[in-house]
């Protein structure tokens, strides 16, 4: 316990470039992730046809839906969703300031995990710049229930994630992944982890709209016999509770910093991500603000000192 943090922020090296295919519209998009300056945040920019652009900070209070996946914005007007996963992939890899330019109304799903944003991050590289990296410091359990489903946040030395699912169908069953998350084994043990979903459920999907860009190659999908249809099988034998723990990770990036504490769900998604997120913020008594007291690159979450720091909240949900 006591997971050693940057302390310093960072922003690309250079400008990134990808395109794909938007899983729910099915449309082609291109996307742009642009070097930023220190206190910039993360900041999603909607390119509209007419060449107006629209600015989503990407932080929890401007979160608009949460159904099948993260949305930022009016879903009845101007959005950005499908977030997510480059959401993960910025937190994980410990990248605070970039703008990305989106020429549609969703992220391109790519082979539905983060792997790709990781990969592209990586050949650009980081700048790292002389400002803070400031953390939320988790000071005691909040909890948020939605059914039968449940998420909490609660003191730890590090930043923890234990997340269980309990699917009916015999392909999933019950599954847990926990442990902390750094880096290395986001990388390692769940940057690849793809999203996931059922036959039986395409017809519907389709019908509201959804999923019209979903393939066997951006997606596991789970046939009306409860088997694996992707021909290449699951990268991991727990694939799925491996890609909720992804989610997690990136839902919960968008309390505008990363967090120190544990976080824990049982048959969560991103509608009680975002509730539980808001419950933790909303309670200016459970958590603070935190950063490193000394000018070194890396310090422990617990030598981590608070700080007043009204003028940097993003959390007025």
């Amino acid at each position: 316990m006591g997971t050693d943090l940057r302390a310093y922020q960072t922003s690309l090296s250079e400008v990134v470039n990808l395109s794909g295919i938007g899983v729910h519209s099915g449309d082609s998009v291109s996307i742009s992730m642009l070097p930023a300056d220190a206190n910039t945040g993360i900041i999603f920019r909607r390119i509209m046809p007419d060449g107006t652009m629209h600015d989503f900070p990407a932080v929890v209070s401007h979160v608009g839906a949460t159904d099948l996946c993260t949305m930022l914005g009016d879903p009845s007007k101007i959005h950005v969703s499908t977030i997510e996963h480059m959401m993960a992939a910025f937190s994980a890899i410990g990248l605070d300031n970039v703008i990305i330019e989106v020429d549609s109304h969703e992220v391109p799903i790519m082979d539905g995990s983060s792997r790709i944003f990781i990969d592209a991050i990586d050949e650009a590289g980081l700048t790292h710049f002389t400002a803070k990296r400031r953390y939320i410091r988790v000071k005691k359990t909040v909890r948020a229930e939605i059914g039968g489903s449940w998420a909490e946040f609660s003191p730890y030395e590090g930043t923890r994630f234990e997340v269980v699912i309990d699917f009916e169908s015999a392909a999933i069953g019950r599954q847990e992944f926990k442990s902390e998350v750094d880096g290395d084994v986001f990388r390692n043990e769940l940057s690849s982890a793809r999203t996931f979903g059922f036959m039986k459920d395409v017809e519907r999907l389709w019908a509201s709209g959804h999923a019209l860009g979903s393939s066997l190659d951006n997606s596991v999908v789970i046939g009306d016999d409860n088997m694996v249809i992707n021909r290449e099988g699951l990268r991991f034998k727990d694939e799925f509770v491996r890609h909720k723990t992804l989610d997690a990770v990136g839902d919960l990036a968008l309390a505008g910093a990363q967090f120190i504490g544990s976080f824990r769900s049982y048959r969560g998604g991103h509608r009680l991500n975002a509730t539980v997120l808001k419950e933790l913020l909303a309670d200016r008594t459970a958590f603070e603000i935190v950063e490193t007291p000394e000018p070194r690159e890396r310090a422990f979450a617990r030598e981590f000192v608070a700080i007043a720091a009204q003028a940097y909240a993003p959390w007025d949900v």
